[in-house]
């Protein structure tokens, strides 16, 4: 239903709402990098950055003219990471993090299929967010701790808390620059 809503849009509204949709999940990242200043993170509140960034990337998706389907897939998984969070309490930072695994994991895989049906600059991005959450599942999966880092900047906070916050703002920043690039790819020359 929300593609034949957008069907109609010229490529300059397209391009305007992919570049929203960029700053946006940019937004996001900056608040999940800053999670770990709080001394007490609630999982809802990650769950509901997850669920936000993933709805923000389904409706881009569907704006896509190539690879929507990925696009919208991408945008769905990281919503229901997100919802996970919400409405598992058994799941929130488990210790082998097997959600955050699994969506990560996922979601680079789709994002892969994509860039492959990608063309140009896009499909560079798209492989570089497809790259990025796959590095991140791997990073966890191996038990390296980017909290190292946070917990400098603010000091002691819960170690996966810490960790997960960053990987969810490295993650949405790339994603967030990957719309930008399909934005800016859809505009016209001036």
């Amino acid at each position: 239903m929300a593609t034949r809503a957008f069907s109609g849009l010229s490529d300059r509204a397209r391009a305007r709402a992919f570049r929203v949709a960029g700053i946006a999940i940019i937004l996001l990242s900056v608040g999940a990098a800053l999670l770990p200043a709080g001394k007490t993170i609630s999982s809802d509140m990650i769950g509901g950055l997850l669920i936000a960034g993933g709805l923000i990337e389904a409706v881009a998706g569907s704006l896509r003219r190539s690879v929507r389907p990925f696009a919208m897939a991408a945008g769905g998984v990281t919503a229901l990471a997100g919802l996970l969070f919400i409405i598992n309490p058994e799941t929130h930072f488990f210790p082998m993090v097997t959600p955050i695994i699994a969506w990560l994991l996922v979601r680079s895989v789709i994002l892969a299929v994509a860039s492959r049906e990608s063309t140009g600059s896009v499909r560079m991005w798209t492989g570089l967010s497809a790259g990025m959450d796959f590095l991140l599942g791997v990073l966890l999966i191996a038990g390296l701790s980017i909290s190292t880092l946070v917990v400098s900047i603010f000091g002691p906070t819960p170690e996966l808390v810490a960790s997960f916050a960053w990987v969810l703002a490295a993650s949405f920043v790339v994603n967030g620059m990957l719309l930008l690039e399909v934005a800016s790819c859809m505009e016209p020359e001036r």
